[in-house]
């Protein structure tokens, strides 16, 4: 199935987002820490939202047009990820530190990429671009 680049782009924001709501919403240099590591020792939520954000994960790639390689590799990671939270504490320390939605969004970013150039951040997201210091910009429309 042939995709075009903005919704294959799209695939790849979505991807940013899950990736930083999910292992990144606190960095600690090269580690990070989000509501998946957080929700982790939660028995049942933990889990649920590591199936839920990994199904998005997945969402993402098929209507991103990923490779089949790519959507197993992804697939690979949530898997581990999820089914590790289903033990109570060994299996939730591992969680917190196992940053499988982070994997699977590189993975799927890295396909993007690779077929259809690399994704821009709107203003703001915190992404490769930031807003002007100082500056205010009008998200309202007009």
């Amino acid at each position: 199935m042939a995709v075009s680049r903005d919704r294959a782009h799209q695939s790849w924001r979505a991807a940013e987002r899950v990736k930083g709501l999910s292992d990144r919403l606190i960095g600690i240099g090269p580690f990070g820490i989000g509501l998946d590591g957080v929700l982790a020792w939660v028995p049942g939520l933990g889990t649920a939202y590591s199936l839920a954000a990994g199904g998005l994960l997945i969402f993402s790639g098929i209507t991103g047009g990923a490779s089949l390689a790519t959507l197993l590799r992804m697939g690979a990671y949530l898997a581990a990820d999820s089914v590790s939270s289903t033990v109570p504490i060994a299996g939730w320390a591992i969680d917190t530190l196992f940053p499988a939605h982070l994997m699977a969004a590189k993975a799927l970013q890295k396909d993007i990429e690779k077929r259809h150039g690399p994704a821009e951040m709107p203003l703001g997201w915190g992404g490769r671009k930031k807003a002007t210091k100082g500056k205010l910009r009008n998200i309202t429309p007009r």
